[in-house]
């Protein structure tokens, strides 16, 4: 797996450094209100696990699931799964926390869905931002790292359901790619073909 990538961008102990100045932020914010952070599954699940325990203030967990990519490399039409119950969500203040700020949809799509079903407020929090590539206008409120136009895998992102499991953000080589999505392919049309 380590072999599939082809630089290290972000070590352990750099992004430990990036997520305490992230929650120094998130905590100063609100310091004294009552919130809600909702972690975007899965990519986040990591780094929203290591933010919420650096956040030393009371707070609430609540989990959806978007997802826009599948097994290639380009975004695609949003999915949302689930959203919280409408108590979770009704009269909040939300923090959607997300491990990659891409294009945006993502984020533009659930913090307008949020403050339609009566989010009093609802900030967002990515621990990557890759600017380059916004398709819509969207600042994410807290950003852990900014990062260029590279497929990057580790610490929760993925490529294909692979390398979420590495430690470290590391741009995923070429030759991986195509052939982790072969081998995704390979695996959808031989699952088509049982059913």
């Amino acid at each position: 797996m380590h072999e599939d990538v082809e630089c290290v961008l972000l070590d352990e102990e750099a992004i430990r450094a990036g997520i305490d100045r992230v929650a120094e932020e998130v905590t100063k914010a609100y310091e004294g209100k009552d919130f809600t952070v909702v972690s975007i599954l899965k990519g986040s699940c990591i780094f929203a696990s290591d933010l919420i325990r650096r956040i030393p203030i009371p707070l609430e967990l609540a989990f959806v699931s978007a997802s826009s990519y599948g097994s290639g490399t380009e975004s695609g039409k949003l999915k949302v799964n689930f959203l919280p119950a409408g108590n979770e969500i009704e009269g909040r203040n939300i923090l959607l926390v997300d491990d990659i700020l891409d294009t945006g949809r993502t984020m533009r799509t659930l913090k307008d869905e949020f403050l339609a079903l009566g989010a009093s407020t609802v900030k967002s929090c990515v621990f990557l931002d890759k600017p380059s590539r916004r398709a819509v206008e969207f600042d994410a409120d807290f950003c852990a790292f900014e990062v260029e136009d590279l497929f990057v895998v580790g610490y929760g992102l993925d490529f294909a359901g692979r390398y979420r499991n590495l430690p470290y953000v590391g741009a995923l080589r070429p030759e991986a790619q195509a052939r982790v999505a072969r081998s995704a392919e390979q695996s959808l049309t031989a699952q088509a073909a049982r059913s």
